[in-house]
């Protein structure tokens, strides 16, 4: 078993966090390299086999442009907050035909006492939310065995971040899962403690998390006409 991210991983978020400016990071840009990005990449290539298991169709992908790691740069452009840099990095794994239309993913984020593995669609469309959401009201069964799992449900929380404050239109208010609907964002995630991010069972552990994962991804590949 080897180890990916260390304590000097989350010292440079850290320091990052704290002295968001290009100056800083210029100085630190070799931790960046030798703490974070290289070990994620690494990460990446030793996941793909285990994701391969889950599904053919989905990529960790460790080409360093374009591939499944986000830049550690901000897009600035349209938010109030103008700082250059993400205190921390996360890598999509995502479906192969993501170029052509909307599909769900796999997600691993670092972040100091924040680290967190998840799946799903974040931030879709209004024509893609509608379609999960009339997708989940035309087959509730297998919605209830992906979604509703009593084991699946132990270890994954449904994102509570962004919510309607009423069910959407057109949908039937006494529908056994119309909370599930006032979603925007169909995505399960487990928070993952810093010390099994730096520690020696971090791609086993990932890698069962993948699995768990897979039947809600299925779920929302079938929504969409997407291969799993």
């Amino acid at each position: 078993m080897s180890t990916y991210f260390s304590d000097a991983s989350f010292k440079f978020l850290r320091g990052l966090a704290r002295h968001n400016d290009k100056t800083w990071f210029n100085e630190h840009r070799q931790q960046y390299e030798d703490h974070v990005r290289q070990p994620f990449l690494r990460l990446l290539v030793d996941l793909q086999p285990a994701l391969a298991e889950v599904s053919q169709h989905f990529l960790a992908d460790p080409k360093t442009v374009g591939g499944s790691l986000f830049r550690i740069y901000r897009d600035a452009r349209f938010s109030t907050d103008k700082s250059p840099y993400k205190p921390w990095q996360g890598a999509r794994l995502y479906h192969e035909r993501r170029k052509q239309v909307a599909a769900p993913s796999f997600y691993i984020h670092l972040q100091p006492g924040h680290c967190f593995v998840g799946a799903g669609l974040w931030h879709p469309e209004p024509p893609t939310q509608r379609r999960v959401r009339q997708f989940i009201v035309d087959n509730p069964g297998s919605w209830k065995a992906a979604a509703h799992a009593p084991a699946f449900r132990k270890r994954f929380d449904f994102d509570e971040s962004e919510l309607l404050s009423r069910p959407p239109r057109g949908f039937p208010a006494d529908f056994a899962f119309i909370d599930d609907l006032k979603h925007k964002n169909f995505v399960f995630l487990r928070a993952v403690e810093d010390s099994v991010m730096t520690g020696p069972r971090l791609r086993e552990t990932l890698a069962k998390d993948l699995v768990a994962l897979g039947p809600f991804v299925d779920y929302l590949c079938a929504a969409l006409d997407l291969e799993f």
